[in-house]
């Protein structure tokens, strides 16, 4: 039998979040973020179940440009749709997306790598790069990032991106990528549009804003475990996830 004396303990106060980045107060960084003009637009899809608001990185890379858009889904009939505004060509659109492609194995040059439908390296590589208007980074585990590449097929009509990072990821046993070309959403972002632009600022600032980031989880881990991000399926994928993602 319970006893009635007992007080049962108060539910914890719930830890309020940005509404900008959502991540839990604690761990918002986004005054410090600084703008960026891009010029090739960028779109995120996140998948509904990626739920990483500790150490996720889309809504924090999307605050960085005027020209980013994340939408949170599944699937959408186009590209259009998805952006939220008409789009004449998604050919002049690269999705990142690395699926069993691996760079190495490809003998492919240069941080960004355009594929064919087949998954080879297309010819004329600075031709096609130099054409894009926009990216599309998928935003989730490895196995979400494959449901978003499957479920929206008009992503066939785009140009399939991979990328040959010259570093690891930057989390490093904050979270482990299965592959060494598993960047998070930021890194893939700050590597491929610097890369595209021709603009190194694009990529230390978006890594720097990473680092930050990171140090301010590091320092209230200890204080606030409740925040850590719950263990992620093996494989995960932040372009995603990276990553793709």
């Amino acid at each position: 039998m319970s006893n009635p004396h007992l007080t049962p303990a108060a539910a914890p106060e719930p830890i309020p979040e940005c509404p900008h980045c959502q991540k839990p107060l604690p761990l918002c960084i986004c005054d410090s973020v600084t703008p960026i003009e891009n010029r090739l637009s960028l779109l995120i899809l996140q998948h509904p179940q990626e739920q990483d608001r500790a150490l996720g990185t889309a809504r924090l890379l999307a605050k960085h440009f005027a020209d980013a858009t994340v939408r949170v889904g599944l699937s959408w009939p186009s590209l259009s749709k998805a952006l939220g505004r008409p789009v004449e060509n998604a050919a002049r659109w690269g999705v990142l997306y690395l699926g069993s492609a691996r760079a190495a194995d490809l003998e492919a040059e240069g941080e960004i790598v355009a594929l064919t439908r087949k998954g080879e390296v297309a010819e004329n590589q600075r031709a096609i790069l130099g054409k894009l208007e926009g990216i599309v980074l998928l935003d989730g585990t490895w196995s979400q990032a494959k449901a978003l590449w499957w479920r929206n097929p008009w992503m066939l009509k785009c140009q399939r991106v991979i990328l040959n990072p010259s570093r690891p990821s930057r989390y490093g046993r904050l979270r482990k990528e299965p592959r060494r070309d598993g960047l998070s959403t930021i890194e893939a972002a700050a590597t491929i549009l610097a890369g595209l632009e021709r603009r190194p600022d694009i990529a230390e600032t978006l890594h720097a804003s990473f680092e930050r980031m990171l140090a301010r989880y590091r320092e209230v881990q200890a204080e606030m475990p409740e925040l850590a991000p719950k263990p992620a399926a093996k494989g995960r994928r932040d372009f995603r996830r990276r990553k793709g993602a």
